[in-house]
């Protein structure tokens, strides 16, 4: 059903993005946004399934990635562009409200652009990254710093650096080390190893993805690269300064927050699921649902794509019911 998907580039913020959507424009709009280290691709049961119950549904290549622009440093890679990406895209299709679902980095876009703009969302849901308060005394490099060099998102941030142990291996096995890990911790290499050298690749494949589909990834990646996608953590120490006026913001929009009980960063006493259970997420997230699914890992929205699917449709549902 994928075959059915339209692609097409769109004009917004000075750049242009590769966009796939589905369904009928004059139906409400569902924008979805992928992570890292993904495409539009990422979203291609939800594209299929939501399209089919009644909504107008656009998934861009975030900047940097695939078939959309990619400027060369990181400064042009913080909040403030990727919000205005999508600020953009809304734009263009005359939409006045959307309905917003981000996954990994596409979390982060979808908590800001409720930040910035929370006229433009009608509900979001959040895969796998939760909206956690600003540290106004730690930047997130100091942050980082306490775990070590080992630390898979340290290793991103000197330019060059993961690109180039990333180029030891073919794209296929990049993606394939992404994809389909099922650590649950926070992805820390043992001294003097690249996080990418440390990720294994299974003997099979999981059920849920295919050789194929494994493929259409590492065509992009081989293409595009991986520099603009790592230019999304490289800019982090910006995004920082940027949030600064948002210090103690909360989160207004409706929301949900889904993730799998096995997501990244779910192990230890200080792990995401333990945090979005607790009362810190919802007093900075008011108007939250919370979904952990069992034996979910990061990539949920493919991994577990017909649950996910649901729980996204019967939330944008439910708030379509309320506004019409």
């Amino acid at each position: 059903m994928t075959s059915e998907v339209r692609e097409k580039k769109i004009k917004t913020n000075g750049i242009w993005l590769n966009v796939a959507e589905k369904g009928d424009e004059g139906e409400p709009l569902v924008l979805l946004l992928h992570g890292f280290p993904e495409t539009w691709f990422s979203w291609r049961h939800q594209i299929d399934f939501l399209s089919s119950h009644g909504y107008h549904v656009v998934a861009p290549d975030l900047r940097g990635y695939a078939d959309s622009d990619s400027p060369p440093t990181h400064e042009s890679y913080t909040v403030s562009h990727l919000v205005a990406d999508v600020i953009g895209l809304l734009d263009h299709y005359g939409t006045a409200q959307a309905f917003v679902a981000g996954h990994d980095w596409g979390a982060i876009i979808g908590w800001s652009l409720c930040l910035f703009r929370p006229d433009r969302v009608k509900g979001f849901v959040s895969l796998s990254v939760p909206y956690s308060p600003r540290d106004p005394n730690l930047k997130p490099s100091d942050l980082f710093k306490s775990f070590g060099d080992g630390l898979y998102i340290t290793q991103f941030q000197e330019p060059g650096r993961a690109e180039a142990a990333f180029a030891k291996h073919d794209c296929l096995t990049v993606m394939k080390k992404f994809l389909l890990t099922t650590r649950s911790d926070f992805w820390v290499a043992p001294p003097n190893t690249e996080i990418i050298d440390d990720l294994e690749v299974p003997s099979t494949l999981p059920d849920w993805i295919t050789e194929e589909e494994i493929q259409v990834y590492a065509d992009k990646f081989q293409k595009s690269g991986f520099t603009g996608p790592l230019n999304y953590y490289r800019a982090m120490d910006l995004n920082w300064e940027i949030l600064a006026p948002w210090q103690g913001y909360k989160i207004v929009i409706p929301t949900k927050f889904i993730a799998g009980d096995k997501d990244i960063g779910n192990e230890g006493a200080n792990g995401t699921i333990k945090y979005v259970k607790g009362e810190m997420f919802k007093s900075i997230v008011p108007n939250l649902e919370v979904v952990v699914i069992e034996d979910g890992h990061h990539f949920i929205q493919q991994e577990m794509s017909e649950r996910v699917s649901q729980e996204i449709l019967s939330f944008f549902n439910k708030l379509r019911n309320i506004t019409e």
